[in-house]
């Protein structure tokens, strides 16, 4: 039990970056563990009323299982994990949007009579996808390029000139704080969907969307831990060995 209560001290995003299985535990609590990772379990337990040994006890559970594959995203190169957010985080938010965004439509207009939060959780994706559009285009074309700089400067013993942001805390920041308001903004259509749960009368294509949201929402999860988590406090310690 001792290890246990050390252990709430521990910020639950190290948790995750250490082993991705224990974003399921914080998931089942409604803890945010991407955009507020940063909190210790001490705190998140005594915000949400939680018994923090119970909570590590079942944390614990999970790292002290072989069961399943857990990948170490921590020790990847920051060039490839930058290329994987890309091809695998970018490309899926780019692939399902206009989807979801049709399926919306249709719904507000058959069932939003019977269902008027329909018209609010579409209000809120459709903010939301154009602000992940611009989100991730900032990524790709100002961030993402950076970081690769500074990986080929580290392996070749070069010089990385001053970015015209100054440095790359700069851009992180901004990108924090446009993934904290995604974060808002996805508790909000999970609650108006009663957590991805459609209504006794929903037609498949109700049940489809619903689903789809319910994923995206996980993908938007893993996506902003890689970064929050991962790549950005690596990149700015990889920065500061320039300086």
């Amino acid at each position: 039990m001792e290890t246990l209560h050390k252990n709430t001290q521990k910020e639950i995003g190290q948790f995750v970056a250490e082993d991705f299985r224990t974003a399921a535990v914080f998931s089942k609590y409604k803890i945010d563990f991407c955009c507020r990772g940063n909190r210790s379990v001490e705190e998140v337990c005594e915000t949400n009323n939680i018994d923090s040994n119970m909570l590590l006890e079942e944390l614990e559970a999970i790292t002290n299982s072989n069961t399943g594959q857990n990948i170490d995203y921590r020790s990847w190169p920051l060039d490839l994990l930058v290329d994987y957010i890309e091809k695998k985080h970018h490309r899926y938010v780019e692939e399902k949007i206009p989807v979801l965004r049709q399926f919306l439509d249709k719904l507000c207009k058959v069932h939003g009579g019977r269902h008027p939060e329909l018209f609010k959780i579409n209000e809120l994706f459709t903010a939301s996808a154009g602000e992940l559009a611009a989100h991730m285009k900032k990524e790709e074309l100002v961030l993402f390029p950076f970081v690769k700089k500074l990986v080929k400067a580290k392996l070749q013993n070069g010089v990385v000139e001053a970015p015209h942001f100054g440095t790359v805390v700069n851009p992180i920041t901004l990108m924090m704080k446009e993934h904290d308001n995604e974060g808002v903004r996805f508790r909000e259509i999970a609650a108006l969907t009663d957590n991805y749960t459609p209504p006794a009368d929903a037609c498949n294509t109700y049940k489809v969307t619903y689903a789809m949201l319910d994923e995206f929402e996980k993908d938007l999860h893993l996506h902003i831990h890689l970064e929050n988590n991962i790549l950005f406090p690596q990149a700015t310690k990889l920065e500061k060995q320039f300086n």
